[in-house]
């Protein structure tokens, strides 16, 4: 079975290719994976995906995806991408020590990507939002264009790294919480590849191998060492793009935040996020 990929060579890249191999291997299915590098929108990632162009792609679910696309309903992350921290320019470490109330936010202005459903999210909560390219918010963020860049909990100190000629660190004061399901997304072209995946994950995860892979995953190590999550102030975000088919019920597919929280510990500065 040959599988056609394009990666940007991020950890998310990396993870997503991680669970797909842990999927086929588990049900025993030969494949080969064609990894091409290129960095694409949102956009056209699903509309190479829809047409076949591309095998599989990884996202943050909405119904327009789920309808053009063949969702494989089993968040990668189990949930922790809808934990947002900050990405900020140095010098506004302190920015948001004194946030306490909702309102407050409506003050400052925050990035997202073009087509992202943070993008939608954060505006539909009545925040105001600065799009842009993927590469171009780490640059936004250094330019100071807009106050903090929200990436999911288990994603910036890897970024930050990787870019060190960037004036960037993370806000230790806040955090954004909403239902997101990151899944990966199949081309209605390839349904047994969707149908193999989805059986190898869900195996995965009734045999431990899924939380196994996860928890030693460098982006969640990253979590565990530097997340700060019990110290933070956490404002609850709606999502009104959730599909109604999103399985929140199923307490298998949904990680305990609780449990990743480690305050007040050394952080191991060797833990990177090395792409794939």
């Amino acid at each position: 079975m040959e599988i056609n990929l394009v990666s940007r060579g991020d950890g998310n890249a990396r993870y997503a290719i991680n669970m797909i191999k842990l999927a086929l291997d588990t049900v025993g299915t030969e494949y080969d994976l064609k990894i091409s590098d290129g960095t694409l929108t949102s956009a056209r990632q699903q509309q190479d995906t829809e047409e076949g162009v591309m095998d599989i792609m990884w996202a943050a679910t909405t119904d327009d995806i789920e309808q053009r696309l063949l969702p494989i309903r089993i968040p990668l992350y189990k949930g922790l991408l809808g934990h947002r921290v900050f990405i900020i320019h140095k010098e506004n470490r302190n920015l948001f020590a004194d946030v306490s109330e909702f309102d407050q936010l409506k003050n400052f202005v925050f990035g997202q990507g073009k087509g992202w459903p943070d993008t939608d999210i954060m505006r539909h909560n009545g925040l105001e939002v600065e799009t842009g390219t993927y590469e171009g918010l780490f640059l936004m963020a250094d330019g100071q264009r807009f106050h903090a860049f929200p990436r999911g909990v288990n994603e910036p100190w890897g970024e930050i790294e990787q870019r060190p000629q960037l004036d960037l660190t993370v806000d230790q004061n806040l955090m954004f919480v909403y239902r997101m399901p990151f899944y990966l997304f199949v081309s209605p072209k390839r349904p047994e590849v969707a149908q193999a995946i989805e059986n190898g994950l869900m195996q995965a995860i009734n045999n431990g191998a899924f939380d196994a892979l996860m928890m030693q995953d460098p982006m969640v190590q990253m979590v565990i060492a530097r997340g700060n999550m019990s110290e933070r102030t956490v404002f609850e975000l709606d999502n009104p793009s959730l599909p109604a088919a999103t399985p929140v019920d199923n307490t298998d597919l949904w990680f305990d935040i609780e449990s990743l929280t480690k305050p007040s510990e050394e952080v191991d500065e060797t833990i990177a996020s090395d792409p794939l």
